[in-house]
């Protein structure tokens, strides 16, 4: 199973903003989700007639539907009731410290975690600052067109566009 962090706040409003966070950190939108009576996010995606049994459904995916039952039950009422939640499934070490940090400091009303003791992580974020690849440099073919128009437009002459 995958690592996943669960911060539930009282309001859309504090999830949406905590979410941003995470993206503009640069969390993948597909590794971020919102779940809320007004968005809900994968948990819509759930097989199940009604709201709440989609939301039981989907937190019960993610924590394990036969240990926490009565916790996805819980999550769900809670969202129906106008709180919302923020899952972010962490790809390594460093992704789960900077989703841990964001998620600490906006105070949510429940933090809760799964695997993350018991991972095989991707390694998608380097643990340090600067880039591996400063500059690349390309050859192109001796016979390739000098220009990006010559590329775009090939069968047209240098002229007609140089002079332009």
């Amino acid at each position: 199973m995958s690592a996943v962090l669960l911060a539930v706040f009282s309001d859309v409003e504090a999830a949406e903003r905590v979410r941003v966070r995470l993206v503009c950190d640069g969390f993948p939108t597909d590794r971020v989700d919102l779940t809320a009576l007004t968005a809900p996010g994968r948990a819509d995606c759930e097989p199940a007639r009604t709201a709440h049994e989609r939301f039981v459904q989907y937190f019960g995916t993610l924590f394990g539907l036969e240990a926490s039952a009565l916790r996805a039950n819980e999550f769900a009422e809670r969202i129906e009731h106008g709180a919302a939640a923020v899952t972010v499934l962490p790809r390594g070490a460093v992704e789960l410290e900077r989703a841990s940090k964001l998620l600490d400091r906006a105070k949510p009303e429940e933090l809760m975690q799964r695997d993350l003791e018991q991972r095989s992580w991707e390694f998608a974020a380097a643990p340090h600052e600067s880039t591996w690849i400063r500059s690349v440099w390309l050859e192109p073919p001796a016979d390739a067109p000098h220009c990006i128009y010559c590329r775009l437009f090939p069968g047209t002459s240098h002229q007609a566009h140089s002079t332009q």
